[in-house]
């Protein structure tokens, strides 16, 4: 009978410190403390594009269709100076969790917009649209068409570093 006890107490110890470590895992990730505005800049700071021009909000609503900007806290959407390149980064910040697969959504829209955009016209540009990355983490999400597009993805994920 002790056995069984020792045996019972045992697991529950083990099961008890596997359940705090996984949910002090999910408690390690970190809300970034910089704006989307500053996570862009530091991401061109380390990967090297061509010229891309800040959108303001008539032109964020021009360029993503289907985005309704009031769902974001903030963002900030850098797309190329010059017709004849697909490169293309943003960053937003959905404000209500609920939102963000609808943000999400609209975003897929665009990369979509830019590959019509380029698939008669120029071949390279359409190539690198079509390999676009697009990372949800929490509220945050990255858009980037690129040929860095996985080093921009690195950069990005290091705002999220755990503790």
């Amino acid at each position: 009978m002790k056995k069984k006890s020792v045996i019972a107490l045992l697991l529950t110890v083990i099961l008890g410190a596997m359940l705090s470590a996984c949910s002090s895992g999910k408690e390690k990730a970190v809300e970034p403390s910089a704006t989307p505005k500053e996570m862009v800049e530091q991401i061109l700071k380390q990967i090297e594009q061509p010229p891309l021009l800040e959108l303001d909000e008539k032109m964020a609503k021009e360029y993503y269709q289907k985005l309704d900007l009031a769902l974001l806290e903030a963002y900030d959407i850098r797309t190329p100076s010059v017709n004849l390149m697909s490169d293309e980064i943003a960053i937003l910040k959905v404000k209500d969790a609920k939102d963000v697969a609808t943000v999400e959504a609209a975003v897929k829209q665009r990369a979509l917009d830019v590959q019509k955009m380029f698939e008669t016209y120029l071949p390279k540009p359409y190539e690198n649209a079509k390999n676009y990355k697009l990372v949800v983490k929490g509220n945050y999400i990255l858009f980037v068409i690129s040929e860095k597009a996985d080093e921009a993805v690195k950069a990005y994920d290091n705002f999220f570093a755990t503790k």
